[in-house]
């Protein structure tokens, strides 16, 4: 009895009903499935470092507004005058919930007025680097998962091989 077969890459598309079950052997076919689970693992860790990607670029965007916040503030104090928030950052502030000073309906605000908007903003900074820290949790999960299955894939093709020359000396 000989049975050769080849390790080709396997798509995560991969159906593994098909073809002829004898052709293909246990080790190659559990080779695939976990080639199969690792690309699924990969895709999960590329979906959050995307996620990561849209965080930051809103870290970015807090971070701008802040920095606008706390120039707006050092004016106030140094001419004793309120400033004005931009729009940009009173629509962002909006958006996400974050109070500032509304007395009187005006966008504009004194030194202490400012410090209200500075507090919100620094915990709304604080909020998106917890929530990446999280993902970057599942992504190293992921990895873990990921390292795992192509270890498993290559454990089973070596086990193959093994056998099929086990096989090959006994002809």
């Amino acid at each position: 009895m000989s049975q050769t077969s080849t390790v080709t890459p396997v798509s995560s598309t991969t159906n593994f009903s098909t073809g002829d079950p004898s052709a293909v052997s246990l080790q190659l076919r559990f080779a695939q499935l976990q080639m199969s689970l690792a690309e699924t693992a990969k895709q999960g860790a590329l979906d959050y470092m995307d996620e990561i990607e849209k965080i930051q670029a809103e870290q970015q965007e807090v971070a701008g507004y802040l920095n606008e916040c706390r120039q707006a503030q050092a004016d106030a104090k140094s001419t004793g005058k309120p400033t004005a928030m931009s729009p940009e950052c009173k629509a962002y502030m909006d958006a996400h919930g974050l109070a500032y000073d509304k007395t009187g309906g005006i966008m504009t605000h004194t030194a202490d007025e400012w410090e209200v908007a500075i507090t919100s903003l620094k915990a709304q900074q604080d909020q998106l680097g917890t929530n990446t820290q999280q993902l970057m949790v599942y992504i190293q999960d992921f990895m873990g998962q990921y390292n795992s299955y192509l270890q498993g894939a290559n454990s089973a093709v070596q086990q193959s091989n093994q056998t099929l020359a086990e096989l090959a000396r006994l002809r």
